[in-house]
C-alpha cells in the first residue's frame, strides 16, 4: 500500500512540473522564434496526457484480490507502460514531422535569451527524472519507470534544441534551421527510449524470468526456516508492483504431512515478512530423497 502511494505522489509531481514547463517552452518557443522550443512544449504536452495515463493505472492496481483476479490488478501495470509509450512515439513523430515541414520553411534566427530558458528546463528535466526514476526502483513500478524516461526524453529534446539554436546564433545567416535539425535528432532519441522502455513491460505480461536476484535473495532466505533443507524449482513473476513466487522447499521425507504444512506455511510467512515486495506466495513441499 506504501508503494501504491508513493508511486501516485510521484505522478503527480510529473504532472504539475510538465504543465508548467509546457507552457513556459511555448511561450519562449513563440515569442524567442524557436520551432525547437515548440516541437517540446509539444512532447511536454504529450508527458501530460501520459502520466494521467499512468495515474490512472495506479488507482486501478490499488484494488484488492477478488474472485476474478486473485493475483491483483497489477497486470494494468504494464499495459499503462505500452500507452506510455505510444505517446512517446506520437511525440516523437510529431516533433520529426513539424521539424521537417520547419526545415524547409525560411525563418528567423532564435533568440539568444532561449538559451537560458532550455539550460533551466534541462537542469528542472534532469532533477525530475532523477526523482521519478528512483521512486521507480522504489517501488518495483514499469510504468513510473516508462514515465522517468519521458523526463530523460524531454531533457534530451531540450539538449538538442540548446545545440541547435547555439549553433544558429553563433553562425548566423543559413543556419537558421539548425533548432530544427536538433529537434529532429531528439526525436530519434526518444524512439530509441521507447523501445528501452517497452522490452521490460513486454517481459513483464509474457511472465519472462528476468528477477534472478531476486530468486537468489528467496533461496537463501528459505533455508533459513527451520525444516526446509533445500529448495528446487523457484518461479518469479511480476504483477504491477509486487512480486508472485512458485517455490519447491525440500524436507524431510519422513516426517508428517501435518508437519509439512506448517512448514510451508511458516516459509511463506518469513519469506512475506523478510522480502515486502512479494505478493502471492505458493510453497509446494518435496521430500529430500
Amino acid at each position: 500500500m506504501k508503494n501504491e502511494q508513493t508511486a501516485i505522489r510521484t505522478t503527480y509531481f510529473s504532472i504539475i512540473g510538465n504543465t508548467v514547463l509546457a507552457i513556459i517552452k511555448a511561450l519562449a518557443g513563440f515569442f524567442g522564434n524557436s520551432y525547437a522550443l515548440i516541437a517540446d512544449a509539444i512532447e511536454s504536452t504529450t508527458d501530460i496526457f501520459a502520466s494521467f495515463l499512468v495515474l490512472l493505472g495506479f488507482k486501478y492496481a490499488k484494488r484488492p484480490a477478488d474472485e476474478n483476479h486473485p493475483y491483483g490488478h497489477g497486470k494494468i501495470e504494464p499495459l499503462i507502460t505500452f500507452g506510455v509509450v505510444a505517446f512517446l512515439v506520437i511525440s516523437a513523430t510529431v516533433i520529426a514531422y513539424t521539424s521537417i515541414q520547419n526545415i524547409q520553411t525560411p525563418h528567423e534566427t532564435p533568440k539568444a535569451w532561449t538559451l537560458m530558458v532550455l539550460g533551466l528546463i534541462i537542469v528542472w528535466k534532469e532533477i525530475s527524472f532523477q526523482v521519478v526514476n528512483k521512486k521507480s526502483k522504489q517501488t518495483n513500478s514499469s510504468s513510473l519507470k516508462a514515465d522517468a524516461w519521458h523526463h530523460r526524453s524531454d531533457a534530451i529534446t531540450s539538449i538538442m534544441a540548446f545545440l541547435g539554436i547555439t549553433v544558429a546564433i553563433i553562425f548566423g545567416e543559413g543556419y537558421e534551421t539548425a533548432d530544427d535539425w536538433a529537434a529532429l535528432l531528439a526525436s530519434a532519441f526518444i524512439l530509441y527510449n521507447s523501445y528501452l522502455i517497452f522490452r521490460p513491460a513486454l517481459g513483464e505480461i509474457m511472465d519472462e524470468q528476468l528477477y534472478d536476484d531476486l530468486i537468489i535473495e528467496i533461496r537463501e532466505k528459505a533455508i533459513k526456516v527451520e525444516g526446509v533443507l533445500d529448495t528446487e524449482k523457484c518461479y518469479v513473476r511480476k504483477a504491477g508492483m509486487r512480486f508472485h513466487v512458485d517455490l519447491h522447499a525440500v524436507v524431510d521425507s519422513e516426517i508428517s504431512v501435518k508437519d509439512g504444512h506448517y512448514i510451508s506455511h511458516k516459509l511463506k510467512d518469513y519469506l512475506k515478512k523478510e522480502i515486502p515486495n512479494l505478493g502471492k506466495v505458493l510453497i509446494h513441499i518435496e521430500p529430500n530423497d
